[in-house]
């Protein structure tokens, strides 16, 4: 597994993470990562948009669905209603 696989693999499993914890699971997993390849690996995961980031605590991104709200409602839609 690569960088970027670890540190998906640690954030996943943490759910809501800061710096430390995300390196102290790598730590117990075998996979040591210097403070400078943690960093930049969790930014460029930022910048993927596989994480969010805010106030320096980790989350794995949440999934953007392609209009499933709006495609329910015109699915669903009873064309004799009017709102």
């Amino acid at each position: 597994m690569d960088r970027k696989g670890w540190v998906m693999r640690a954030v996943e499993a943490l759910r809501f993470a800061e710096f430390k914890d995300i390196q102290r699971y790598l730590d117990e997993e075998g996979e040591s990562f210097s403070k400078k390849e943690l960093e930049d690996t969790l930014q460029a995961l930022v910048r993927a948009g596989l994480l969010e980031e805010k106030e320096g605590v980790f989350r794995p991104a949440r999934r953007k669905g392609s209009g499933g709200l709006e495609a329910f409602q015109r699915l669903f839609k009873d064309e004799n209603y009017r709102e």
